[in-house]
Parts: C-alpha cells; structure tokens; sequence
C-alpha cells in the first residue's frame, strides 16, 4: 500500500507554475458591434420589406389609371345660336374653342364651344336649295352635300388655328370666360410662351354636279378624298330617291401655268339592290373598292368595286332582327369596322373577313366582331373617332355614352337635357370632349379625359376579336407604321412566352445541375471537387449580353446548320456514357483500381467527345433515315409523317419503362447468371443484357409512334413546327448555361451539409455509394435541392437579355421547339425606351412588370411550403 505524500513536505523536483489564466473580460468593442448587429440585421431586413413592397406600390399606381376609364372634366348646357329646325352636321375645332352647326339650308351658326355664346360666321350658298345628303371625311375637314334636285356639291370646313405673339392680339377683344376673349368671329386663347392662339372658321363650296336625274334627290352619301396636291381624286357614293346606287369618282387636274382647275367624274351604277327599299345609310372606303348600302330594316349590300367597270353586289347581311330599323351606320377609323346602330338601342361592330366557304362572290363576308352594350331606347345619333376606335352614341332619351368599340367598354355616361334627343353630335378631334345640339338648338359640351379607353381586364388577359383577324386572339402588337392602326396590348403571349422560355431551359439545365451536383458531392475525390466547384461556379460570372451575343450570332447559325447532328447528339451523349460505363467493367479489377481517380474522369470526356464525334459524322445519315433527307421540310409538314419524331420522343420512356420491367421480372434469374460467371464474362453478359434491352425498347418505342401516328397523332404544328433560326432551343442552350451554375451550387451545398452518419449508416447497411446518394442523401437534402430549382427558375423567369438577343421577339403562342417567343422582361426591356410616359403603351408594360413581379412571387412562395414540408420529412431522419 502506497503512501500518499504530505502536502506540507516539499521533494527535490521543482514545482511547476500554473499556467496563466486568460482573462474572460470581453471588450467593449464585441460589445457594440453585437448591440449594433442587433439593430442593424433586423433594420436590414426591415428595410428589403419595405423596398419590395415600396416597388409594389409603385407598380401599382402606376398601372391603376388603366382600369379607371374616363372622367368628366368640364361640363357646359346652353343654348346655341341659329333658328330652330333640323342639324345637319355638328363639328368643334381641337381646342373646343369654336363649335358650329350646319342647317340643310346651308346656314351656318358659329358659337363659342365653352360658353355657346354666339359667333359671327359665313354660311354655305346652296343656291336656295336645300341638302338631303351629308358627308365628311376623317380628316381634313373635306364634306360633300347631296341636294334635292340630283347634284352634289364638294367644300371644305376649317378651323383655322394661328399662334400670334402676345403683343399681335388685336385691341378690343370681347372676354368670353377667363381663358378666351374673341372679335366677334374668331375666339382667341392665351396659351404658355406669352402667346395667344387665334381659331378661326373658313368654309369653301366647290360649283355643282350633277349625278343623279334631274329633280330625284340624293337621301344618302359618302365621300372620301385621296390622290395629290396637282391631281387630287375623290370618290363617292350616292343613293337618290328612287334607289339607284352610283359610284363616281372625280379627278380634278391644276393647269401649273394657268393653276385653272379641271374636274372629270366617272360615274358608274351599281345594280342588284331590289326596287322601293328605303335606304338609311351608305359607306365607301378610301380605296373605293368597296360600298355598303344599308336599308331601313337591316340589311346592308356590300358591292365589290374594285373592277369599277364591272361593279358587283358581293353580299347581302341582315345587321338586325326583324322589326329592328337600322338608325345609325357609320366607319371607324381604317375603314375596315362598321358600327351600326338600330331602334332597340343595340350598338354593333361589324367587319368584313376573308373566308373559306364563304357564300358570296368574292370569297368574304361580313362578321359581327362586337356586341357593345345597348341602350335603353333607340339610337338616335353617332360618332367615330377620328384617331381611334372610339364613338359616341345618343338615344332618344338624351342619353349620350362614350364606348370604344374593340374593348366593348362604355367609358362613360352622360345624361343630357335634351327632352327628346340630340339631332346632331360631334366627337372632338382630340377624344377629349363631346358636342350635342337638340332641334331647339339646347346644346351641351362635356370635357372629357380617358386616357387608356382601350384596356380592360379582358383587353389584356382575355380574347379579342381584332378586325381582320379570322377569330378572337391573344396578341400583342404595340405599334406600326399608319395613323389607322390599333394598338394590341393582350399580355398572354408575353406570360406564355416567359414561360415557354423557362419550362424549355429548366428542363436543359436542372437534368444537369442536380446530376452533376450529386456526383460532385457523392462521387468525386474531395481534391477534385475543390477544383471542379469553383470552376462550375464561374460560369455563373458570364454577363448574360455575352451569352445572349453568342447565342444569337454563334450558336444559332450552327445549330440551325446541324438541326440533324444536335437532335442525334441528344440520344447518342448518355448512351456513350452508359456504353463507356460498361465497357470499363471489361477492365481488369487491380487495373481499374489503378486508373480510378483521374484516368476514370478522362475516360468521361472521351465518351463525351465520342458522342460530338459520331454526331457529327452520323448527322446526315439521322436526317435521312427518319426526316427523309430534309429535317426543315419535314417540321413544316411537307414530307413524311410524324412517326420518326414520335420515336425519338417514346424512346426515353420505353427505356425506362423496359428496363424497370426487366428489373423486376429478370433480376433474380440475372443475379443467379451473374454468380456462376467469371468476372469478365459478368461483364460482357452485363453490356448485352444492356444492349438487349435498348434494342427491345427502341422496337417498342417504334411500335407505338407507328401507332400514334395510323391514328393521326403528329406532333408537327404542337411542339415543332416552321424553323426559324432564332429559336427556343437556342435560348434553352444559352439560358441552360445561365441557370446551370446557380441549380448546382445550391444543390451541391444541400448535399454536403446532409449528416456524414447517415451515410455510413447506409454503407454499413450494404448499400452501394449510388442506392446511399439516392435513397439516403437525395430526399435528406430535397429541400434544399427543390430551393435551387425554384431559385433557379427565378433566375430564369426575369432574364432579359439573353431571351432579347436569341429568341427573335416574337409574340405567339405556340409550343413550337424551333421558333421564338417574347417574354415579360425582354418586351420591357424592347418597347420601354420609346414608350410616351404615362401614356397606355408606358402603363400597361408596368403592368408586364407586375405580372412578373406576381408570378415569382406566387412562385417562391409555392417554393417555400414545398422546401418547409420536404424539411419537415428530413428531420425525421
């Protein structure tokens, strides 16, 4: 038994001194920047909630003035100079400064717009005749009038605006509200600039003509003007009272030296209306290729009059029901839509259409392309824009809406004073008032403001009926090149194409990240992954310019010239891979494990550059065995059937269906093979069983698309169709190498952090390194890998660049693989820079904007319950 030692005795060692203790005092330092950390990480985050919903704010003030419609800014009731009696034509000068009315005796009263006070002005001399007839063009204050004796008469009304200095203002002027002061003629405006702007009236009245006999009067006509300044033409179209129809056109030539004016008119008369109908309305185009001449009932006959020699009735169209009168016809601007107006207050949008089996002679026929919302009683009065497709319509109870016809909206509604009806009403030039004047000359004036008539929430998600479109469409079509045309601002395709963009590069890229992730992870020496993942990481750095420049000037030319060699390359990359694979079990085993490593990763790219290789080579020959020499005619549809492509698309599910089966029903009698093998014909059995199988699920794949396609199943006109070289699978290669990066990263991290535990569990289970990284690590790590994908979708839904440089920006809806496509970003990206602010085009690509903003918003917030209840899986384990 041992002695312990006596504390107090000392022995011959030397003692040791006690090791220094550090101080545990933490500097005050640490402690600010933990007080500051505590402030600063949550105000940060503070701060990116209230920045992204600031944007939202934005956005939405933004985009709100679309939905708003109109609104009355001014209104005036008065009552307007001249006699009682009939109007035969309002008009109001831009400025709403100056307003008349035309009587159809000629007299012309001229009144303050605003105020009515009244104007001196000069009237038309009729000769002491009285108008039956009255028409105007849509620009250029050109009218013609028919007369009860069989003649017609060409003038011209203008107002005339002249902006002086502000000292040119003549002395004396009359104040007729705070803003205009006048001479008794012309009505003078103080505008910015110490200027004052000077609207006058000037009337001319060109001498008579007579085209129909003499003492039948014209009841209705229509009048358009073209040609040059030296040899101005004029076309119109008249109706008399006995129901002859004629067509003239009147070409008018200036002698240069003598500027004497000589007029010759061509009249030629259209035959096939049946005798003693009562006629409510006629219309003529610019070109004068076309007439509509529209009966009290209904009906309305379209005559072809583009061989003006042989004038043809093309096509008879009842407009209403029977017992319906037709009480109003008129063009809208393009003079393609007629809007027609009846007695049961119905407002109705026609146009014509070229159609296959349409029973007419000249293969077109006339459409109802909108049914706007009627009024309460009959349709009195109507007028058309003369900028775009708005109108105004007045019933006999002095209801007066503003509409536009394509949105079928009614902007808004005014209820005038007026007992009995508007016999006159004008839609200022500038869409931003409304002139009204009854029988009595009682006369009202609204200012008003809709600035975006054409949008609705149908206009940009729904479909619309545009005229010359053969049915309702989704497009977007934000500008051209003539005054005529309508803007399209349907946002479907760019929401289509966005998508598109996305589904075709996620399903080329997230194959590739997430393989390449677990490989990395599970697979690869830690050296080499040390290595390889910075490298995969930097191809995150390429600015998308570069890759939407390569893409669109390198890659698409060469694909486009081997279409064949890259649709081979996808079947022939993993069945090199594969077949590499198995010819490395032929390799000796002691050899094999002296090649693992580097040797092993070498042979991956050889099985890579093999299959480029064999593409390349094989390209021609692909094409023509199953595209039958021309893979361009064949998607277009003009040789072959869809089988071969339909092979190629069950080939990939026949492989898995077949081999899964082939697992099931013969692995136990190919372990039981394998066992009585040696270890080299193992693997030579192994690589035909595997070609075995291949060659059975390319013949079953064959099999069905030889079906799919008897039935009449083809996939040209869907999926593929017309190439062109700026297409989505261009965009897929170059956005694939965008969102690869990002996807693997993610994924890879994911991986890495599962618990090591798990996985030596698994191993020490029996499990092989693939049945570990499948069944154990793979669903451990889901929601981090679904977080990639959805992060990388993200990075895919708002690119811009690449998808402007390589897609072609072309708005459609089509599945098609070989074409382009618009997306939301890139569109904002095209029209912003010419876009007018706060104009509709500026509101509605904010409204581009917000829809994207939406759809990554409903997208990571499906993302994040995803990711929460993968998590909550994993932590069971």
């Amino acid at each position: 038994m041992t002695q312990s030692p006596d504390p107090g005795q000392t022995t011959g060692a030397p003692q040791a001194s006690p090791p220094a203790r550090r101080s545990k005092e933490v500097s005050k330092f640490v402690h600010l920047a933990d007080k500051a950390a505590d402030i600063l990480v949550p105000a940060g985050g503070l701060f990116v909630i209230f920045a992204v919903f600031g944007i939202m704010v934005f956005l939405l003030i933004v985009v709100l003035p679309l939905f708003q419609g109109g609104r009355l800014t001014g209104q005036a009731d008065y009552a307007a100079g001249g006699a009682p009696g009939p109007v035969l034509m309002v008009e109001v000068d831009e400025y709403q400064a100056l307003a008349i009315t035309v009587s159809p005796s000629g007299s012309v009263s001229a009144f303050h717009a605003l105020t009515g006070a009244a104007l001196a002005a000069p009237s038309f001399d009729f000769g002491g005749k009285r108008a039956t007839a009255y028409a105007r063009t849509f620009k250029g204050g050109n009218v013609a009038f028919g007369f009860e004796d069989g003649t017609v008469r060409f003038g011209r009304i203008t107002f005339k605006a002249e902006v002086l200095a502000g000292g040119s203002a003549p002395q004396g002027l009359r104040p007729l509200n705070r803003a205009d002061r006048t001479d008794g003629s012309a009505v003078f405006s103080r505008i910015p600039g110490n200027q004052v702007r000077k609207v006058s009236l000037d009337l001319a009245l060109d001498p008579p003509q007579q085209i129909a006999e003499a003492g039948t009067a014209i009841v209705s006509m229509d009048y358009r003007v073209g040609g040059t300044v030296e040899r101005p033409t004029r076309g119109f179209v008249t109706v008399d009272a006995r129901g002859s129809v004629r067509l003239s056109l009147a070409e008018t030539r200036i002698n240069m030296l003598t500027r004497k004016a000589a007029t010759a008119v061509n009249t030629a008369t259209l035959e096939g209306m049946p005798k003693g109908l009562k006629v409510a309305g006629a219309l003529l185009t610019d070109r004068a290729d076309q007439v509509y001449v529209a009966e009290e009932g209904g009906t309305v006959f379209r005559f072809d009059t583009r061989d003006f020699s042989k004038p043809a009735l093309a096509e008879r169209k009842a407009f209403f029901p029977a017992g319906v009168k037709l009480t109003g016809l008129a063009f809208l601007i393009g003079e393609q839509s007629i809007i027609a107006a009846g007695s049961d207050g119905a407002v109705d949008v026609y146009f014509r259409l070229q159609r296959q089996g349409a029973a007419t002679k000249d293969g077109f026929e006339m459409v109802r392309g909108h049914r706007l919302e009627p009024h309460a009683g009959p349709v009195r009065r109507l007028d058309v824009s003369k900028r775009t497709k708005m109108l105004v319509t007045a019933d006999a109870g002095g209801n007066v809406w503003l509409r536009h016809a394509t949105s079928e909206q009614v902007i808004l509604r005014m209820k005038g004073k007026a007992a009995g009806g508007y016999d006159g009403i004008s839609l200022a030039p500038r869409d931003d008032g409304i002139l009204a004047v009854a029988a009595d000359r009682r006369a009202s004036l609204w200012s008003v403001h809709a600035p975006h008539p054409e949008t609705t929430w149908r206009s940009l998600f729904g479909a619309i009926w545009y005229e010359g479109y053969p049915e309702p469409s989704y497009t977007w079509q934000s500008s051209s090149g003539t005054d005529t045309f309508e803007p399209k601002f349907s946002l479907v395709p760019l929401v289509f194409g966005t998508i598109k963009a996305t589904l075709y590069s996620l399903v080329f890229a997230i194959p590739i990240a997430l393989l390449a992730a677990v490989y990395t992870s599970e697979f690869v020496h830690p050296a080499v992954r040390g290595t390889l993942k910075p490298v995969m990481e930097m191809m995150a750095s390429l600015p998308s310019v570069v890759l939407g420049f390569i893409a669109a000037l390198i890659l698409a030319p060469i694909v486009e010239r081997w279409i064949a060699s890259v649709f081979l390359l996808f079947a022939l990359l993993p069945l090199s891979l594969v077949g590499s694979a198995y010819l490395w079990q032929l390799v000796p085993l002691d050899l094999s494990r002296r090649l693992d490593g580097l040797p092993k990763f070498a042979l991956m790219f050889v099985a890579i550059f093999a299959a480029f290789g064999l593409s390349w080579l094989l390209g021609a020959r692909f094409e023509w065995l199953f595209f039958y020499g021309d893979l361009k005619a064949w998607v277009n549809g003009d040789v072959g059937t869809g089988a071969p492509f339909l092979f190629l698309v069950f080939l990939p599910g026949a492989c898995l269906a077949v081999f899964l089966g082939a697992r099931r029903w013969l692995e136990e009698w190919t372990r039981e093979k394998v066992q009585r093998l040696s270890e080299f014909q193992g693997a030579l059995f192994a690589g035909a069983r595997w070609l075995a199988l291949l060659a059975a699920a390319a013949l079953a794949a064959w099999a069905v698309a030889w079906a799919a396609s008897a039935l009449g199943l083809d996939p040209r006109g869907g999926v593929v169709g017309t190439y062109v070289q700026r297409n989505v699978l261009v965009v897929g290669f170059a956005m694939g190498f965008a969102v690869i990066p990002i996807i693997y990263t993610i994924a890879e991290d994911a991986l890495n952090a599962v618990p090591s535990h798990l996985r030596a569990a698994s191993l020490a289970c029996g499990a092989t390194p693939w049945q570990t990284a499948w069944r154990v690590v793979l669903p451990t790590a889901m929601s981090g890998v679904f977080a990639a994908v959805m992060v990388g979708m993200g990075r895919a839904v708002g690119e811009t660049m690449i998808v402007v440089m390589a897609a072609g920006n072309t708005p459609i809806l089509d599945w098609n693989l070989f074409n382009g496509l618009r997306a939301l970003s890139a569109n904002i990206a095209v029209e912003l820079p010419e876009a007018v602010k706060d104009g509709t085009l500026y509101r509605v690509l904010f409204l581009a904007g917000l829809t994207l903003f939406v759809m990554t918003f409903i997208l990571n917030t499906l993302a994040e319950i995803v990711r929460i209840r993968f998590r909550r899986r994993a932590v069971q384990l």
